[in-house]
């Protein structure tokens, strides 16, 4: 009897051993990331969240900014990053196949996330305060910035503007290479109002320049308003901003938010490795957590599992272990997992379209993906 229970404890310890061996986080020794400019909100919290990597694993993360969506989607498509701290642009926009994502060289993508920072930040458009701009309705006449390749900077605003029964043809629009040098635009008086999270760096330097910084109102009350905007982006909510530039819990503005960055990367990635990243982020918060303006969102109870964009199979198993992912979270992973298959057949099909131009291919693109959401029931 003592044989055999001095066996079965040996075998009880190796096999709480061999548990904890699987429980610790495996990561490469360098990761690479792509995000918004230096100084947004999104490449701020990378860094932040690099150097808790560092010291808790000694793992290595580069952040590779970029400009604009396109910017950030191409290094992860083509394998140079292994993930993205994104906006609802190379999410949403990318999966979707809209706008700039609707060009020949790229179409629906198979993305898939990690994690969502859902913090007290707003993303909203924000506009000097020197330009006498306080609701949606006074940027009639106004200089606003279209940053060039970012569909979802741009895509915003149309769809805020729509909110105060305004398009682009009631502003003055004025282009900018990137989101920083949009936010500088603003520092500089060549523009009036861009699109922003109000914890990133350039909101704060708007705030401290001469010109300041306002957010105009976007009333909750209007409930006309919001179903204008979203018909055009649906992952938008009223929203009372408290954390970021001029912002704090005694100080709100009455505007609008998303969940950003979005962590995410392909359908393709590694499951092992988006399961130990997932679990990495959550280990490691209490680390970062201060790190820079919003990184506070990262926390396990400010997740959302049922949002616009499917989770990764990887991170789904490290949800489920910790206890968050439900039934209901899968059923509706599986219908956008679907709605992103429905979509690859309708882009598989515009082969067909021939040699056209740009313009007409872009048409008859919106036409297809139409055709098959709808015959979808989507």
């Amino acid at each position: 009897m003592k044989t055999a229970f001095h066996r079965a404890a040996v075998l009880a310890a190796a096999a709480l051993l061999s548990g904890a061996a699987q429980a610790q986080v495996k990561l490469p020794p360098t990761l690479a990331w792509s995000a918004y400019d230096v100084g947004s909100a999104g490449y701020n919290q990378s860094v932040g969240i690099g150097n808790a990597l560092k010291q808790k694993y000694n793992v290595s993360l580069r952040v590779l900014p970029g400009k604009n969506d396109i910017s950030r989607n191409l290094p992860l498509r083509n394998g140079q990053v292994q993930f993205s701290a994104n906006g609802v642009g190379g999410a949403y926009l990318a999966q979707e196949g809209l706008f700039d994502f609707g060009a020949k060289e790229w179409g629906p993508q198979p993305v898939r996330g990690l994690m969502l920072n859902t913090s007290d930040q707003l993303l909203t458009i924000l506009a000097a305060k020197d330009s006498g701009v306080k609701t949606i309705a006074d940027l009639k006449g106004k200089r606003v910035a279209w940053v060039i390749g970012a569909p979802s900077l741009n895509q915003n605003i149309t769809a805020i503007l729509a909110f105060a029964n305004l398009t682009w043809n009631d502003v003055q629009r004025v282009e900018f290479g990137g989101f920083g040098a949009a936010m500088d635009g603003i520092v500089n008086n060549q523009v009036d109002a861009a699109f922003s999270s109000s914890v990133s760096g350039k909101a704060y330097a708007i705030a401290k320049s001469p010109r300041g910084l306002v957010y105009p109102v976007i009333s909750h009350q209007d409930k006309a308003g919001w179903k204008r905007l979203n018909a055009l982006a649906p992952f938008f909510k009223p929203f009372m901003g408290t954390e970021g530039a001029e912002l704090s819990k005694d100080h709100p503005a009455e505007s609008s938010a998303y969940p950003y960055p979005i962590l995410m990367t392909y359908a393709n990635q590694n499951a092992d490795l988006v399961y130990n990243m997932t679990k990495a982020m959550v280990e490691t918060f209490d680390m970062y957590k201060g790190s820079a303006p919003g990184a506070s969102g990262w926390a396990v109870d400010r997740q959302i599992f049922d949002w616009v964009v499917p989770y990764h199979d990887g991170a789904i198993r490290y949800w489920k272990e910790a206890g968050q992912w439900k039934p209901g979270h899968q059923a509706h992973n599986d219908m956008l997992i679907k709605r992103q298959q429905v979509l690859a057949r309708a882009w598989a099909g515009m082969n067909k379209a021939g040699d056209i131009n740009a313009e007409a291919f872009a048409a008859a693109w919106e036409k297809a993906r139409a055709a098959a959401l709808a015959k979808a029931g989507m």
